[in-house]
């Protein structure tokens, strides 16, 4: 009994298995190129060597005292200045979202006759981000891991360890 190879049921089982890879293959090939991955950060060797200019500028916020108290109610942000003297005109305030940087952004607030940084957001901020507090002229810095909306109030305050 001669039968020709296609009418036999395990030749297709036997062909069905390559071609199957080969498919995934050419749909795995396709995701990754039309989804690629964002990088946070594109250059990590500059990042590594901009370390210790960072934390020397963490270090000098602790060294001037430098303390913020960061609150949230609704959409409105309210930073106020803790045990400082000094008035500053202008903070530079990122939030940095740990995996998506297309959710980065960047605000420049300047104070209220109380000397309080305030903002109204238009859209949900909700979730975890990294904060980054610095004067108009960035010669001090503070950096948080801060969870939003938050419970309570959230000190902001220099530390070397979260420099980063």
């Amino acid at each position: 009994m001669n039968t020709p190879w296609y009418k036999e049921p395990m030749a297709w089982f036997v062909f069905f298995l390559p071609f199957s890879a080969v498919v995934a293959g050419i749909a795995t090939y396709i995701i990754a190129n039309t989804n690629p991955d964002t990088l946070v950060v594109g250059d990590y060797y500059k990042e590594g060597k901009s370390i210790n200019l960072q934390v020397s500028k963490v270090k000098l916020a602790q060294k001037l005292g430098m303390r913020f108290s960061l609150q949230m109610t609704g959409n409105d942000l309210l930073i106020k200045p803790i045990g400082i003297e000094k008035v500053f005109p202008v903070l530079n305030i990122s939030f940095h979202h740990p995996t998506l940087e297309k959710k980065d952004f960047a605000l420049v607030l300047t104070p209220d006759g109380n000397g309080f940084f305030r903002h109204h957001f238009n859209n949900d901020v909700s979730g975890k981000w990294h904060i980054t507090v610095t004067p108009f002229e960035k010669h001090w810095k503070i950096q948080n891991t801060i969870a939003l909306p938050p419970s309570n109030v959230i000190a902001l305050i220099p530390d070397p360890i979260e420099a980063h």
